[in-house]
């Protein structure tokens, strides 16, 4: 086996599990020798990469909250040997910056071939495409890439599932700004279903349901053709409250564009966390071979047993450009054990529950800050 990232079953954790701790312990190798604030944070723990000798090892690694990432850069590689850079959406204000290699890309390829293939996203049929958000601008280009959203590379790259015959944006970049553009995306809408041609849709969830519920209530109908498809992520965000439940959401995109559930996909990912999740046929986000979840106790930060509710820490050794090996985000959420499921893959899957309030939890953008502070020492920030 060449690299776990190109391992032709993306769900085969029993067999690939060596090979998941030797680029592991590879990767933090890479980190120690070349990110001076990783190396701080692995000598004030006492961690080297030989601790890494048995899955569960992995629990042990030091954790890096991904707040501190909105705050703080982090690189492994020099600037100039990037290919591009992503940067998270921002809700909060503060972005984190990623910056990504050629090896780390080339990992991120393997991946996105091997999940697509096995949830059957590839089709040589053209469609046109429908993306809710955000026109891509600078998908390698190194000028402002900083300016890059992750969101806008990662729908980018979702039209190349399929080849597309035209591609339109809800966020349109123009003079400078990004502007709002519902009113062509219905007109578009209206007109793909007079066609025969397939329509793939991606967009946050939030967005897609905000404006499917408003073509409802204003009696619009579209009924796309046979072979359309809906996917949608990045949660509710913000909009937590007033989140829908997945069947509701399901409902409503049969109701105005004839999508049947089992042309819906959600997907689950971050920018600090580059691994792509799909929801399975039951709408569950399994672990795939080339990341492990823990979830941790919000006090003790703890690892928990399956099926428990605590914060999201997640693993992988994919990006060798950012010391991101394990970050813990913001999320609550659950594992549960694959059995559960009943699709046929056995991995654990995550279910989330929503985003952590900033004041209540010591990872907001203070306590994150003051936990690296703890982890590096004073002196190295």
């Amino acid at each position: 086996m060449k690299s776990l990232f190109w391992y032709k079953r993306p769900y085969d954790i029993e067999k690939t599990e060596t090979q998941f701790m030797k680029e592991m312990r590879e990767n933090m190798h890479f980190q120690f020798e070349n990110c001076k604030e990783y190396r701080a944070l692995l000598e004030h723990r006492g961690w080297y990469e030989e601790r890494i000798d048995k899955l569960e090892s992995v629990a042990e690694i030091p954790f890096i909250p991904t707040l501190f990432f909105k705050h703080h850069r982090m690189d492994s590689v020099p600037r100039e040997k990037m290919l591009t850079t992503a940067t998270s959406s921002g809700t909060s204000g503060a972005k984190s910056v990623i910056g990504y290699d050629v090896l780390s890309l080339l990992k991120g390829l393997g991946m996105v071939l091997r999940v697509g293939k096995e949830h059957k996203l590839w089709s040589l049929r053209p469609c046109h495409y429908i993306i809710l958000g955000y026109e891509a601008r600078n998908i390698l280009g190194r000028k402002n890439a900083v300016e890059e959203k992750a969101v806008a590379k990662t729908a980018y790259g979702f039209t190349f599932f399929a080849p597309a015959l035209s591609r339109t944006y809800a966020l349109r970049y123009i003079d400078g700004d990004y502007r709002l553009n519902l009113e062509e995306i219905r007109e578009k809408l209206i007109t793909f279903s007079r066609g025969n041609t397939p329509v793939r849709i991606i967009g946050f969830t939030f967005h897609a349901y905000w404006l499917l519920s408003k073509m409802k209530e204003a009696g619009i109908k579209c009924p796309l053709p046979k072979g359309s498809l809906m996917s949608f992520g990045g949660g509710w965000k913000q909009y937590y409250t007033q989140r829908a439940e997945k069947q509701e959401m399901y409902d409503l995109v049969e109701d105005v564009l004839n999508i049947p559930e089992s042309m819906c996909r959600e997907f689950f990912g971050a920018v600090e966390h580059p691994i792509l999740y799909c929801d399975c046929p039951k709408h569950h986000f399994h672990v795939p071979i080339y990341s492990r979840v823990l979830i941790r106790d919000v006090d003790t930060y703890e690892p928990l047993e399956h099926g428990k509710a605590g914060l999201v820490n997640l693993l992988t050794p994919m990006v060798k450009s950012a010391p991101i090996l394990s970050i813990m985000t913001d999320d609550l959420g659950i594992l549960h054990d694959g059995s559960e499921c009943g699709c046929g893959i056995d991995t654990p899957y995550l279910e989330i529950l929503g985003r952590v309030g900033m004041e209540d939890i010591t990872t907001c953008a203070a306590g994150a800050e003051n936990l690296m502070r703890t982890m590096l020492g004073e002196e190295t920030l």
